[in-house]
């Protein structure tokens, strides 16, 4: 596959007037939603573009979900019409997505208000692959199973930690503001736990220490459920524990999940002290021990690496 899997990216010309939101820019990814730009940047960097579609297995889209949210002469209130005149526009002028209904056209699509941007395209919300950061069964916009859960990340600028369990000194660690129902459970029952460090808001500083001393690193569901924290606690050698019901994890067809993070259902909560001080010692370095071993499919890189994020996706 690796040898033979092709992708034809929609052309447009050089002078196209919304080329800003058509094109990867020469920019260094940054800030939470990148793992749309880089997915984007590392694609075209890649031997899988082919100039002739009819060779193509799938058709890529490359429209910006975030850079249209973020275009003055678009927006939120315009999104919606911007994708149905793009699709309108390909299905005219080529004859691919007419072949399947667009099946085998996809998007990148990081921004949560990518759940709003095909409500005008019916047939593409329906057949189209999206490939979010937003990864819930509860969002009208995402279809398990046909869509794509990317890995959402926070670019670090030192090499990964290696700290061993052993000498981690905290149970459990989590910082985040109070948004959710199961966060503000979170901290009614732990805020003043010695064991589960809860932190109201976001630390000073975000260089990985708490991360580092702890155990276990808590995802805890918010307003959506996106967020960078479990690649955070990959990256920082710290098991992560998934307070996010229904969420689609990124890869959890090739992954086992379960070998390397603890899943714990929103109503346990209240015990979820006990939950984890009950995981045995040889239990949690074999956790670790895998944390260490798959973090690498949570890395962008640029160009890509094998087995990284991209080549996962």
């Amino acid at each position: 596959m690796n040898k033979s899997f092709k992708i034809f990216v929609y052309p447009h010309k050089p002078d196209d007037p919304f080329a800003n939101v058509l094109l990867p820019e020469d920019y260094n990814p940054e800030g939470p939603y990148t793992s749309e730009l880089y997915l984007r940047k590392a694609l075209f960097n890649s031997h899988f573009i082919t100039k002739d579609p009819n060779e193509a297995h799938l058709f890529y889209m490359p429209f910006s979900i975030l850079h249209l949210r973020h275009d003055p002469r678009i927006g939120p209130e315009k999104l919606q019409d911007f994708v149905k005149d793009y699709i309108f526009n390909i299905s005219h002028k080529y004859p691919f997505w007419n072949r399947t209904g667009g099946a085998d056209h996809f998007y990148t699509a990081c921004h949560s208000i990518s759940e709003i941007a095909m409500d005008k395209t019916v047939e593409a919300k329906e057949n189209s692959i999206q490939l979010v950061c937003t990864s819930t069964y509860f969002v009208t916009g995402y279809f398990p199973h046909k869509d794509v859960s990317l890995p959402q990340i926070w670019v670090k600028k030192h090499d990964p930690a290696t700290l061993v369990s052993s000498k981690r000194n905290r149970l459990a660690f989590f910082a985040g503001r109070v948004n959710s129902p199961v966060r503000a459970a979170l901290f009614k029952h732990w805020v003043n736990d010695t064991e589960i460090f809860a932190h109201f808001g976001g630390l000073e500083t975000n260089d990985g220490k708490e991360q580092l001393r702890s155990k276990f690193c808590l995802h805890v569901k918010g307003f959506e459920i996106n967020t960078a924290r479990v690649t955070d606690a990959l990256h920082y050698g710290c098991v992560p524990v998934i307070l996010a019901n229904h969420h689609d994890l990124p890869f959890t067809d090739i992954l086992n999940w379960k070998s390397f993070s603890v899943v714990v259902h929103y109503m346990d909560v209240p015990v979820l002290r006990k939950i984890l001080q009950g995981i045995s010692f040889e239990e949690l370095s074999w956790l670790q021990s895998n944390v260490m071993k798959v973090r690498k499919h949570f890395e962008w890189n640029v160009p890509a690496v094998d087995y990284d994020a991209f080549y996962m996706t």
